[in-house]
């Protein structure tokens, strides 16, 4: 495995980066503008650069890091594009914290980058926002392919998907052809999998109203488990609303995946209770889900820690995607 230098913007509590990072990726500079996760960031990794700033407060040729940088990384939050029509042109996103990620790519020209965003992306405002994406990157002079990939393929127990973008800089792609995606894995990691014997945490707990519903649903149950009554009641307008509605009142069973944690355990609507207890997953539970490791600390109260490992990559489907990156790079070594 190749040692390549990396740079990560919206790097969060560093599930991507960490991914990155054990694949064989050195992060020159993360950038977060939160303070709570830019603190997990430097707890658990004190060597490495955190800026804790506005990106769009970044002044670039202020900073002091090589121009010789291999990947880089991250999830920028894409806002609606205000303008019409796709002209294509980096100045088209400005105003958006793309446009940063993007301000980025074209100053340092890494090799390759990663673009991740969330399965919306594909069909925000009809698919011109993720148009609008590619055509900025391809202006910068790269080749731009996207999957939606399901992190359960990735040694992940959850049913996490996440858009993952690759562009590879018009001079590598000549060289070394086009990208390839990892494969998925064969094994799929259940609950059961992900938590033998986490550690001891803190963790939210239910309203006893809630929690009397709960106690009624089985492992791998939901709403559709409750008496009819007490579903109406619990679900209010939802209970007459369309689609299958499966993450209400869902209690996981040990034998299957995590559905998508969010970043607010209890929140009505999107519950994901303990197989056996009627409570959520407690921190590192929850960290676990998102295949962090033990050691890795969570900085903040605990709402903050239940938002930071909400929204990370999981480190796993990162890693998988990083050999991916590293073995592409590393054909052009000689």
């Amino acid at each position: 495995m190749e040692n390549f230098k990396s740079i990560e913007l919206f790097a969060g509590a560093g599930g991507l980066a960490l991914g990155l990072h054990e694949s064989g990726f050195n992060p020159q500079l993360l950038v977060e503008i939160d303070k709570y996760a830019s603190e997990t960031l430097r707890l658990n990794k004190p060597d490495w650069n955190v800026l804790n700033t506005d990106i769009r407060a970044i002044d670039l040729n202020s900073l002091n890091i090589s121009q010789d940088i291999d990947l880089i990384s991250g999830g920028a939050p894409c806002q609606s594009f205000s303008y019409a029509g796709l002209r294509g042109g980096l100045e088209d996103t400005r105003g958006t914290l793309f446009y940063d990620f993007a301000r980025f790519i074209d100053f340092f020209k890494p090799k390759v980058f990663l673009f991740e965003n969330v399965k919306g992306l594909i069909t925000h405002e009809g698919g011109h926002t993720i148009n609008t994406i590619i055509s900025t990157f391809e202006n910068l002079g790269y080749v731009v392919r996207w999957e939606l990939l399901k992190a359960i393929h990735y040694e992940v127990a959850q049913k996490r998907e996440r858009i993952i973008m690759i562009g590879v800089r018009k001079d590598i792609h000549d060289i070394n052809g086009d990208f390839i995606y990892p494969k998925p894995q064969n094994k799929i990691l259940t609950l059961r999998d992900a938590l033998v014997d986490v550690p001891e945490s803190i963790g939210a707990s239910y309203p006893e109203t809630k929690k009397k519903v709960l106690d009624l649903v089985p492992p791998g149950g939901y709403w559709r488990d409750l008496p009819v009554e007490v579903a109406k009641d619990y679900m209010g307008v939802s209970y007459y609303s369309g689609g299958g509605r499966t993450g209400m009142a869902r209690r996981i069973s040990w034998d299957e995946p995590s559905l998508t944690l969010t970043t607010s355990p209890a929140q009505k609507q999107t519950e994901r209770c303990h197989p056996d207890e009627t409570r959520p997953f407690t921190t590192r539970e929850y960290a676990r889900i998102q295949s962090f490791p033990d050691s890795w600390e969570f900085y903040g109260s605990l709402g903050n820690v239940y938002k930071q490992i909400g929204n990370a990559v999981p480190v796993n489907l990162a890693k998988h995607v990083g050999n991916s990156i590293n073995k592409y790079l590393s054909k052009g070594i000689k």
